[in-house]
């Protein structure tokens, strides 16, 4: 009897150990990983500092996958130190991307901003050049069509506007760099026009 206890004690013994030393998947860690990378995407880092928001993912995303695999191990042979180490890369990347954002924004801000200026200062060139360009029937078609693109250039410099003031940076800075670029091409076949005639 006492033989069949001591049995019986040593297999509780022996399996209470087993239980102890299966590695455990960290958690807390993983939901801080989480919580890291929905942080930096709140502060829009996946757009104003989309490699470094991406690496962060990239390593949660690596980390989830390593956690998978070592589940479908059997237990005493789990080990989940390497998805312990992606999971605090991640976080580190997501925080520091997170914290970089605000700064990013000022500076994509001040791009726009000039570009938005630029853009101005080509339309009203633009516009220049057009009273000065030749009115005859040939180039009738064609000035009807630049002054169609320049409204054009000019509701792009609207949105530009909006968009700067509702908080999008990113797309005031691309909207008035398209206008800019518009504007300096009609510009530019503005002049080619001018000095055509200019050498008949």
């Amino acid at each position: 009897m006492r033989g069949k206890t001591f049995l019986t004690i040593s297999s509780l013994v022996f399996a209470l150990a087993l239980l102890a030393g299966c590695a455990k998947v960290p958690q807390e860690t993983l939901d801080a990983a989480k919580a890291a990378v929905e942080a930096a995407k709140a502060g829009e880092a996946d757009r104003y500092l989309a490699d470094a928001f991406n690496a962060a993912q990239d390593s949660l995303n690596a980390a989830i996958a390593e956690i998978q695999t070592q589940e479908s191990k059997f237990a005493l042979t789990r080990n989940y130190d390497r998805a312990t180490a992606l999971l605090n890369s991640a976080i580190s990347a997501a925080n520091a991307a997170k914290d970089a954002v605000a700064a990013k924004k000022d500076e994509v801000k001040a791009e726009a901003q000039n570009l938005l200026t630029g853009a101005q200062t080509a339309v009203e060139e633009t516009k220049k050049l057009m009273a000065k360009a030749p009115k005859g029937k040939d180039e009738k078609a064609a000035l009807e069509q630049i002054q169609a693109d320049l409204s054009g250039v000019e509701t792009s410099l609207t949105e530009a506007n909006n968009a700067l003031g509702s908080g999008d940076f990113l797309g005031a800075r691309d909207k008035a760099k398209a206008a800019m670029d518009k504007a300096t091409a009609l510009g530019q076949e503005l002049q080619a026009a001018i000095d055509k005639t200019k050498r008949r």
